[in-house]
C-alpha cells in the first residue's frame, strides 16, 4: 500500500514509518521538516505544514491510506498560545480529511487522545474533541485511536517529570507535586506496542469505523510514575503534596509569565486521569498482560524481580 504519515517525523510518527517500511509498504512522510528526522531511506519524504492546505494537498495523491500523526503536546503550553490547538488539531485535521476526500484516499487514521471531546476542559481535549467530529462526519473510512501517554526513546512522557522538578525545585532532593501526585492517574503504553495496532489500523478493514482507546498494561499515578523515573537514573527524590487549589493559582497565574511553559490548561489536567474506560488492545490480537510495563521499559522491572 501507498501510505502517508501525516506529522510522520516525529517520536511516534519515525516508529511507525519503520514498521510501515518492514511490512513492504511504500511510505510518505509529511512534515514540516522531514529531512531532519532519522526515517529509513526508502520513506519519501514531502515538507508541508497541516495549517496551510495548498502545502500539503499535493502529498495525498496516489496514497492508498493516511494517518494524521500531528500533535501539540499536552504537557506544556504551546508556542502561540492555547489557540494553536485548535488552529493544528482541528484546522489541521479538516485540512488532511480534505485533501484525502479529494484524493480518493480510501483509509484515514486519526490519533487523538483519551478523554477527547469538544466541550472538555482544555484547549487540547477539545481540539481534539472536534477533529474527531470532523473525522466522523467525513466521506472517508476512518478510524480514530485513543492512547493513552506514549513512552519510549525519543519520547518526552518519561523527562516531563524530571523537568518539572528543575522548574520548581532545582537542585534540592524535594519533589513538589500537585495533590502529592496521588490525585492524576496514567496507563502508559509503550511505543513499541503502540506501532502495530496503528499500523494493523491502516491497512486492515476491519478497524473501520471504530474509535479505539488504548492504554499499556498498568495504571499509575504521577507520583508512581515519579518514583519510577528517578529510581530508574538511581537517583532519590522526595515527594511533598502540593495542595491543588494553590497549584491551581500558581500555575494560572505563571501562565501570563512570558516563556514559563505551563498554565492554566496544564493545571486542569491534573484534574481527570488519562485511563481507558475499557481497553481495545485486545482488538488488535494482543493481551494486555503480555504489553511491556513503564518499569519494564526503564529496566527497574528486571531489577526488582532478581
Amino acid at each position: 500500500m501507498n501510505v502517508l504519515l501525516v506529522g510522520g517525523s516525529g517520536f511516534i510518527g519515525t516508529n511507525l514509518c519503520t514498521a510501515l517500511v518492514d511490512r513492504g509498504h511504500d511510505v510518505t512522510v509529511l512534515a514540516r521538516s522531514p529531512d531532519a528526522a532519522d526515517l529509513p531511506t526508502q520513506a519519501t519524504t514531502v515538507a508541508g505544514d497541516v495549517t496551510d492546505y495548498d502545502s500539503i494537498e499535493g502529498a495525498f495523491e496516489g496514497q492508498d491510506a493516511a494517518i494524521n500523526l500531528v500533535a501539540l503536546s499536552p504537557l506544556f503550553k504551546p508556542s502561540g498560545g492555547n489557540e494553536m490547538h485548535d488552529r493544528v488539531h482541528r484546522g489541521g485535521t479538516e485540512h488532511c480529511v480534505r485533501a484525502a476526500e479529494e484524493h480518493g484516499v480510501e483509509r484515514f487514521v486519526q490519533m487523538s487522545a483519551l478523554g477527547a471531546d469538544a466541550d472538555g476542559a482544555t484547549h487540547y481535549i477539545r481540539s481534539k474533541g472536534r477533529a474527531e467530529e470532523i473525522v466522523r462526519d467525513s466521506s472517508l473510512d476512518w478510524v480514530i485511536v485513543r492512547p493513552s501517554v506514549v513512552f519510549g526513546d525519543g519520547g518526552e512522557f518519561v523527562q516531563f517529570t524530571k523537568r518539572l522538578k528543575g522548574m520548581f525545585a532545582p537542585g534540592v532532593p524535594i519533589y513538589p507535586l500537585p495533590g502529592g501526585g496521588k490525585q492524576t492517574r496514567f496507563q502508559p503504553i509503550w511505543v513499541g506496542d503502540l506501532v502495530p495496532m496503528l499500523a494493523d489500523a491502516l491497512t486492515e478493514a476491519e478497524y473501520v469505523g471504530e474509535v479505539y482507546e488504548l492504554g499499556g498494561p498498568e495504571v499509575l499515578t504521577l507520583r508512581e510514575v515519579t518514583e519510577q523515573v528517578y529510581e530508574a537514573a538511581d537517583g532519590s527524590v522526595t515527594i511533598v503534596g502540593l495542595p491543588m487549589a494553590l497549584a491551581g493559582i500558581g500555575l494560572k497565574t505563571l501562565g501570563f509569565v512570558p516563556g514559563f511553559p505551563m498554565g492554566g490548561d496544564q493545571y486542569r489536567s491534573l484534574n481527570f486521569d488519562n485511563t481507558t474506560d475499557d481497553n481495545d488492545v485486545e482488538r488488535f490480537g494482543v493481551e494486555e498482560s503480555e504489553l511491556t510495563t513503564l518499569g519494564e521499559y526503564l529496566g527497574i522491572a528486571a531489577e526488582a524481580a532478581n
